[in-house]
C-alpha cells in the first residue's frame, strides 16, 4: 500500500466499518488531548519522534486494531444508466466511455436504471456478465422517474452545473421530491446486493445517493465522481434545495472532480453557503470526513490510434464519400450530442463568417447524436441547428452541388469515428462548458503522427486544463469571430508546428489514461475500510492528513514548536464529527 496516498481519521469499531461512532470520537479526542498535554510538558513519547512511515500500513498484527487489504474486495459502480457494452454502438457520453473498461477489466458490478418503470417497489434484473465484470439493472418507480430525470436532473441541475441558468425551467417542489425518491429507491436496490466492499457513485443524477445509503446503515467506503462541471457560488444558489444537495454530498468519503477549477468552486460553495471551511481539500462535517480530489478522465490513446488505422480499411467507402465532396478544401470535424451546452450553433456561425471571408476554404463534417429530444429545450435546439446548417449550405454551396456542411445525425461506432477524425485537418470542440470532453482527446489520439491535424478547443472545456494553449488553439465558445479566426489559423498552420503541438498533446494523453483514472480513484477509495488505532488520531490535530506528512522530530524542542500551532488546526475535529478513514489500494 502506498502511504503517500493515504488519509485517515478515527479508529472504527470493527474492520468492517469505515466510520466511527460519536462515542468513539470522544475517546479518540481524549487520547489526542492527553498527547498534547504530554507534549506541552516536554515528555514526547518515543513513538512520536521515531514514527516509521510504513509501520501503520504494513504487516498489521493481530490485536493492533488494523486490517490488511483483502484481495477479494467487490466494487460496485452506480449511475443513472448503464452502457450497452456493444462494440458496434457508439458511447453516448463520457460516462459510458469511462466506465465500460473499468467494469470489463476490474470485475466490478455496475448498477443503473433498466429503463423499465414499475408501479411498485424497485426490482433488480439478473446479473449480466461483461468481461470480468457484471451489470445489474433496476426497475424504478414510474410515479417519480419523470420528475427526477426530465424535471430536476436535466431541466434544473444540468443547465445550472453548466452555468446556463437561463436554461433552467421553473422548478416545482414535486420535481425535487421525485429526485430524492429515486435516489432512495436506488439506495434500497443497492442495499440488496450482497457483496459491496466499496461503492462508487457517478454523476449529477445521484448527488444524494450517498446520504440515502448512510441512512440505510451502509458503512462501506462510498465515493462519488461528478462528470459535469461544478459552478461558482452565485450560480449554485439558483438551484432549488442547493443546501440540501451539498450537505448530502458530504456523506461521501471521496468526491472527485474533472478539474481543479470545479473542485475549487465546490469548496467555495461550501464556504459561502454552508459556512464550512476546508483544509488540504478535506471537509469535516457532522457526517464525517470528506476528501475532494481531481481525477481528469482520460481515454485509451493507443486503442484509438489503432481504431484510426483500422477504420481507413473497414470504413473506406464511408470516409471516401465525405472526401469526394470536399473539392480540395480542408476538412473540419465536430462530434457532439445535440445538446445546447455543446455550442454547435456558434460553430456553424463561425463557419459562415470564415467562408464569407475565404470562400471554399473549409468544409465541416458535423456528426450529431440526438439527446433528450423529449425535453422541449433540446428539441428546439436541434431544430435550430438543422436550420442553421440549411442556411449556410444554401449561402455557400457550389454550383456542382457540394455543400460546406455535411450534417450526419445518428450513432457512429468508435472505429468509424476514429477514421473520420484521422482524415480531418481540424477538430472543432466549441462547447460552452463541459466537465472534460473526450472527443477532444479522441481526435488527438486518432491523428497521423507525421501529418496531424489541429485541435480548436473551448477554453471552458475541462480538457483545456490539460491541453493548454501551447498544444490546442483555445477559443471563446460564445464568439463566432474567435472560433473562425482559430479555424483559419489551424488550416494555415505549418506542418512542423502541427507536429510539435500534436506530440505535446499525445504525451499528455498517454501519461494519464482512462485506466489510470479508474485505478487512481479506486486506490484512493478502497482503504477507507482499514481501521486506525485511536492513538494515531492525533495526526489530524496537527493538521496532517496522512502519515507521510508527519515530520520527524529530532528533539523535544522541535515537537514543542509544532504543538504551539495546534490551536490553528483544531478546527479539523468537531466533537460531533463521524470521522471516516481512507487511503489507497496497491
Amino acid at each position: 500500500m502506498d502511504p503517500s496516498s493515504v488519509s485517515f481519521a478515527a479508529a472504527t469499531a470493527s474492520p468492517r466499518t469505515s466510520r466511527a461512532r460519536p462515542e468513539q470520537l470522544k475517546v479518540n479526542q481524549a487520547a489526542f488531548e492527553a498527547h498534547l498535554s504530554e507534549a506541552a510538558q516536554g515528555r514526547p513519547r518515543q513513538a512520536d519522534i521515531e514514527l516509521s512511515r510504513h509501520s501503520v500500513f504494513a504487516g498489521h498484527e493481530a490485536g493492533s486494531g488494523m486490517v490488511a487489504q483483502q484481495p477479494d474486495m467487490q466494487l460496485i459502480l452506480v449511475s443513472n444508466r448503464v452502457s450497452s457494452f456493444d462494440a458496434g454502438k457508439p458511447k453516448t457520453g463520457g460516462l459510458a466511455a469511462a466506465l465500460e473498461p473499468a467494469v470489463e477489466r476490474s470485475g466490478a458490478v455496475w448498477m443503473g436504471a433498466s429503463g423499465t418503470l414499475s408501479d411498485g417497489s424497485e426490482q433488480l434484473t439478473p446479473l449480466e456478465q461483461h468481461g470480468k465484470g457484471q451489470v445489474v439493472k433496476v426497475d424504478l418507480p414510474a410515479a417519480h422517474y419523470a420528475g427526477f430525470y426530465h424535471g430536476y436532473s436535466n431541466s434544473t441541475l444540468w443547465p445550472a452545473l453548466h452555468s446556463l441558468t437561463e436554461r433552467m425551467s421553473p422548478e416545482s417542489e414535486e420535481h425535487y421530491n421525485s429526485y430524492c425518491e429515486i435516489n432512495r429507491a436506488m439506495a434500497r436496490a443497492l442495499s440488496r446486493l450482497r457483496k459491496r466492499d466499496a461503492i462508487w457513485v457517478h454523476d449529477y443524477h445521484l448527488l444524494s445517493l450517498g446520504k440515502e445509503l448512510r441512512e440505510l446503515t451502509i458503512e462501506q467506503p462510498i465515493g462519488f465522481f461528478l462528470h459535469t462541471p461544478w459552478p461558482n457560488p452565485d450560480v449554485i444558489e439558483r438551484v432549488p434545495h442547493h443546501l440540501n444537495l451539498m450537505q448530502s454530498m458530504l456523506a461521501y468519503d471521496l468526491v472527485g472532480f474533472q478539474t481543479r477549477r470545479d473542485l475549487n468552486n465546490f469548496l467555495r460553495c461550501l464556504q459561502v453557503h454552508l459556512g464550512m471551511e476546508s483544509r488540504s481539500d478535506v471537509v469535516i462535517s457532522e457526517q464525517g470526513l470528506t476528501r475532494c480530489q481531481v481525477f481528469p478522465i482520460g481515454i485509451d490513446p493507443q486503442q484509438f490510434a489503432e481504431y484510426a488505422v483500422e477504420s481507413l480499411v473497414e470504413y473506406r467507402q464511408e470516409i471516401s464519400s465525405i472526401q469526394d465532396k470536399l473539392n480540395c478544401t480542408k476538412l473540419a470535424i465536430g462530434v457532439d450530442r445535440l445538446d445546447y451546452t455543446k455550442g454547435i450553433d456558434n460553430r456553424i456561425k463561425a463557419l459562415d463568417l470564415l467562408l464569407t471571408n475565404k470562400p471554399h476554404s473549409i468544409s465541416l463534417l458535423q456528426i450529431g447524436t440526438s439527446s433528450r429530444a423529449d425535453i422541449p429545450a433540446y428539441s428546439e435546439y436541434q431544430r435550430d441547428i438543422a436550420s442553421l446548417v440549411e442556411d449556410v449550405n444554401r449561402k455557400h454551396g457550389s454550383d456542382d452541388g457540394c455543400e460546406p456542411i455535411t450534417y450526419r445525425k445518428g450513432h457512429f461506432p468508435q472505429v468509424e469515428l476514429a477514421g473520420h477524425y484521422r482524415t480531418a485537418d481540424v477538430g472543432v470542440v466549441t462547447l460552452l462548458r463541459d466537465g472534460m470532453n473526450l472527443v477532444a482527446k479522441e481526435y488527438v489520439a486518432a491523428q497521423d503522427p507525421n501529418d496531424p491535424g489541429v485541435l480548436v478547443l473551448s477554453k471552458f472545456a475541462g480538457a483545456a486544463e490539460e491541453l493548454n494553449e501551447n498544444m490546442a488553439l483555445h477559443v471563446d465558445p460564445t464568439s463566432p469571430d474567435d472560433i473562425a479566426a482559430a479555424i483559419s489559423a489551424a488550416i494555415e498552420m505549418p506542418r512542423e508546428e502541427r507536429i510539435e503541438r500534436y506530440r505535446a498533446m499525445i504525451n499528455t494523453l498517454e501519461a494519464y489514461t482512462i485506466h489510470d483514472w479508474s485505478k487512481e480513484f479506486v486506490r484512493e477509495l478502497y482503504p477507507s475500510r482499514g481501521a486506525l488505532p485511536a492513538d494515531h488520531f492525533r495526526y489530524l490535530g496537527f493538521g496532517w492528513l496522512n502519515e507521510a506528512q508527519v515530520p520527524m522530530y529530532a528533539t523535544v524542542e522541535e515537537l514543542n514548536v509544532a504543538v504551539k500551532h495546534v490551536q490553528d488546526t483544531r478546527w479539523i475535529l468537531p466533537e460531533s464529527a463521524a470521522g471516516r478513514s481512507r487511503g489507497g489500494l496497491d
